[in-house]
């Protein structure tokens, strides 16, 4: 009778623990960016859609604990995702921030980031400081920056002829700094600069600025701007006879995402060159991406939005490999572990935090090439990974092996 009292005793006692025992604690993703301004398409709700995907293509747990996503708009200031990103990891436990979708808000976060011992994984915000002068061990550019894209357009262009170039550039500290990396690019080609004008964000009319780059004696506009600027400014340069198959001057966007494409239209398209990291109809493996995006959010990724889920599922696979969910120890899997992925082909992490792979150099397809309407580009190019990112001897980061 005592043993079997006892034993109940036991088995109550162990119910009883098992009853207080608190549920697993998640594993906490924040995506944090611009979810309803004019950066929203290119990233925004849909970017926590795709971390999504990854999280459940992963099998949704991670080291046994369920995986969940936060997310918050910063509104592109960078005060405002200061205090959510500071809220997120010392009071709601947030292991990781992705996105960002902001340079000036990405290059405020990293400080953050680092004294708090997390991680940032940048997939939107391009200004090539944020791996450059102002890199940081906790800190990673995934998709591209506005060196790797700049790079890769102004090479081919200049192949083409195309020496002469006036910008356009947005007047932030991510049009700055495209201006500034394609320049250098040109400089080290034999091309130069003829002329430039900045705008303010959210410009509706750029019809002086148009004026001025006209007149000049550039072969090549480059709009060194991004969304909503970046659309406004392709359709009046349309209007103004810049872009088209007969106009003497090329039109390059510096950055461009299809959403934008979609926006501007593909017969106001004809004769603009873009690269980017991501396009949907380039291969199989991205058409498959493609069509599960479709099928869940009604249109096609942008480069930024695939970023997104290769990011992310880097991430899980690095914190599986390290056992853990300490920062060093996910750090180190992060940068040694290879990528390949349907974005990525024998892509590696650099020292400096930049997801190293490859770029295409598109090219806006005549309406009579086009299969469908996204079908907006054909592949003119692959720039090799090594050929687009800033070179180990000219990178100005402290965390950079030299030799």
């Amino acid at each position: 009778m005592r043993s079997v009292l006892a034993a109940s005793m036991v088995f109550l006692s162990l119910a009883s623990a098992h009853a207080q025992a608190p549920a697993s604690k998640p594993v906490k993703l924040g995506v944090l960016n611009d979810q309803s301004g004019q950066y929203a398409d290119a990233a925004g709700p849909a970017a926590v859609e795709v971390a999504k995907m990854a999280i459940a293509d992963f099998g949704g747990k991670l080291l046994g604990q369920p995986i969940e996503v936060v997310f918050a708009d910063h509104q592109n200031k960078p005060d405002i995702a200061s205090g959510i990103a500071r809220r997120w990891i010392d009071t709601e436990g947030v292991d990781v921030i992705l996105d960002i979708g902001n340079s000036a808000v990405a290059l405020a976060l990293a400080d953050l980031v680092r004294d708090k011992n997390k991680m940032m994984i940048v997939s939107s915000a391009g200004a090539s400081a944020i791996t450059n002068e102002k890199c940081s061990p906790n800190t990673f550019q995934w998709t591209y920056n506005t060196y790797t894209l700049a790079r890769s357009t102004a090479k081919a262009l200049m192949g083409q002829g195309g020496n002469e170039w006036y910008f356009l550039t947005a007047d932030y500290a991510f049009g700055q700094a495209f201006e500034s990396d394609a320049s250098a690019v040109l400089k080290e080609s034999g091309g130069k600069v003829v002329g430039s004008v900045r705008h303010p964000f959210n410009t509706s009319d750029f019809s002086s600025f148009l004026l001025q780059a006209q007149n000049s004696s550039a072969n090549v506009l480059a709009l060194a701007n991004a969304g909503g600027d970046t659309t406004n400014s392709l359709m009046q340069a349309h209007e103004f006879g810049l872009l088209g198959q007969k106009s003497k001057m090329r039109v390059a966007a510096l950055l461009f995402q299809i959403t934008d494409a979609k926006s501007v239209g593909l017969p106001n398209l004809q004769g603009l060159y873009t690269s980017e990291a991501f396009y949907w109809n380039r291969n199989d493996a991205s058409r498959a991406f493609g069509k599960r995006f479709f099928d869940k959010v009604g249109r096609m990724p942008t480069m930024v939005q695939a970023g997104m889920y290769s990011a992310t599922m880097h991430y899980l696979k690095a914190v599986e490999a390290a056992g853990t969910l300490d920062t060093a120890a996910v750090l180190a899997k992060f940068r040694s572990m290879p990528v390949n992925d349907f974005f990525s082909e024998k892509g590696y992490v650099r020292e400096d935090g930049m997801h190293i792979h490859d770029y295409y150099l598109l090219r806006a397809k005549t309406v009579e090439q086009s299969k469908g309407p996204w079908d907006f580009y054909e592949v003119v190019a692959t720039v090799p990974a090594e050929d687009a990112n800033i070179p180990r001897e000219q990178s100005k980061c402290s965390l950079m092996r030299k030799s």
